[in-house]
């Protein structure tokens, strides 16, 4: 590097304050999230997860006296609620983190942190490079984590609080929990459940166990592991298309790939509906005629309430077993639950394939749609906090250009079904 550069370099470095360390890191493609078998777990609490799966950060954590007490008053609170709680909702509540909870552990990670510890290099070697917790990357390590720590435990709270307290969630009619927490049946399922963790937690547990274990579990006791559906999809249910994405001569296509939003069916036996098939056959047409390598179907089990068809599942059916496109050219996004996930969760598979960012990519749907989308920047800060894509132009009533936004690799703490 000349001299020049580096009077450059220090320059900026010197008047970017904090957000100097944000211009040394960035999300990698090539990072391998950590599932820890589970990726219910891992797609919504990751820096939990990590703390679980990294044994020096775990015995670090261990050995704080103040960390170690709040486990045991946790511990003490759940069993407690066995015998003193005489209503079902009492039940998870003592569960949950409560802000002075969540403040003590706050400030005993920043305590603990020291650069070149164990929790420096989860920063550096884990939460930086999964890009999991990206809108905190202006920060400082310490600060990121403890913004992650934060996030996570409102993550819990927020299961816990819609499917076991039955608090409303961001969308009640596809989303909500699966029973009525006013009959009697309730409390014995409730008390059940604290039965449940109780058991889960062992000697040498962390001091967040009591609190994920119980989120984990209600949202399998309501059928709602859905984050987990096709996981993990790169080697499995996206293998040859996510194989094939190396040997594409880039240059030879106008977009990089094309997203075609799911539609769902408005009853319980319909695999596919009308609308889904045929935003599939425009996106074909499009395909054929050489627009991009590759199809993108984005739609989760979403419509109707309950619905055991998943839209990305069934539309690659159709569009390969129909419309003859080739199966190494069609991935799944089989997790969405709304048109801004549509999009993001678009992104997140194309940067972990691989597949370019800086390149153009065309949504194909319906014309009602894509005037949805035109104007959807409102809503994706209302329930993202930020916008995933950058429009580019309108090609037709169906057809609307988008590019990429990295943002998009941020977890939701408010979605557990699709974080």
């Amino acid at each position: 590097m000349s001299m020049h550069k580096l009077l450059l370099l220090s320059f900026a470095l010197c008047f970017t304050g904090t957000s100097a360390f944000a211009q040394l890191q960035s999300a990698n493609p090539n990072y391998k999230l950590v599932s820890g078998n589970d990726w219910v777990k891992a797609k919504n609490y990751y820096l939990l997860t990590l703390f679980e799966q990294d044994k020096a950060v775990s015995n670090l954590l261990l050995a704080d006296s103040e960390l170690l007490k709040l486990m045991q008053q946790k511990t003490n609170a759940l069993h407690s609620s066995l015998t003193e709680c005489k209503d079902a909702l009492c039940l998870p509540a003592q569960i949950k983190f409560t802000d002075e909870e969540i403040s003590l552990v706050s400030a005993r990670l920043t305590a603990l942190y020291k650069p070149g510890n164990a929790l420096d290099l989860l920063v550096k070697n884990q939460l930086i490079p999964s890009g999991t917790y990206i809108m905190y990357d202006a920060k400082t390590p310490a600060e990121l984590l403890i913004n992650a720590w934060e996030q996570d435990a409102k993550a819990v709270n927020y299961t816990i609080g819609v499917y076991a307290e039955g608090k409303k969630p961001n969308y009640p009619q596809i989303d909500s929990i699966s029973y009525d927490t006013k009959q009697r049946a309730y409390f014995a399922l409730m008390y059940n459940c604290s039965t449940e963790v109780t058991d889960l937690i062992k000697p040498g547990s962390l001091f967040f166990e009591p609190a994920l274990q119980a989120a984990l579990l209600y949202l399998e006791v309501n059928e709602r592991r859905n984050a987990a559906d096709y996981e993990p999809m790169a080697t499995t249910a996206n293998k040859t298309s996510a194989e094939r994405v190396k040997q594409i001569k880039w240059a030879s296509y106008p977009y990089s790939h094309i997203l075609v939003p799911g539609a769902g069916p408005e009853n319980l036996t319909t695999p596919l509906s009308g609308e889904g098939m045929l935003r599939c056959k425009t996106a074909a047409r499009q395909y054929q005629l050489g627009k991009a390598p590759f199809v993108v179907v984005s739609g989760g089990s979403v419509h109707p309430y309950k619905t055991k068809y998943n839209e990305a599942v069934e539309m690659k059916k159709y569009m390969v077993g129909t419309l003859h496109v080739p199966e190494n050219a069609v991935i799944i996004e089989p997790h969405a639950r709304h048109t801004t996930t549509n999009i993001r969760n678009d992104v997140r598979l194309i940067f972990r394939y691989g597949i370019p960012m800086d390149k153009p990519a065309l949504i194909i749907t319906d014309k009602f749609q894509n005037n949805s989308i035109a104007n959807m920047e409102k809503r994706c800060l209302n329930e993202l906090k930020y916008v995933p894509y950058k429009l580019g132009k309108r090609i037709s009533e169906t057809a609307l250009e988008f590019y990429p936004v990295i943002t998009s690799l941020q977890i939701d703490a408010d979605e557990p079904m699709d974080p």
